[in-house]
């Protein structure tokens, strides 16, 4: 993987954090702090269990639709 490619994963799993962030919360300062800290905060949310059963997939579904 070169240079270019990591830094657009990386990019793309911070929207993705900001995505479950507001998800679950609606807040502007909770959304703020996980962009932050985003890599924290999305681990936190795989180990609790938030992601489990298609929620993974169905987040970023519901803002499309």
């Amino acid at each position: 993987m070169n240079r270019k490619s990591g830094g657009l994963i990386y990019f793309l799993l911070g929207v993705y954090a900001a995505m479950i962030s507001w998800f679950y919360n609606h807040s502007i300062i909770l959304l703020i702090i996980h962009v932050i800290i985003w890599p924290i905060y999305l681990i936190y949310e795989l180990l609790t269990g938030n992601l489990s059963h298609g929620m993974w997939r169905s987040i970023p579904e519901s803002y499309f639709k």
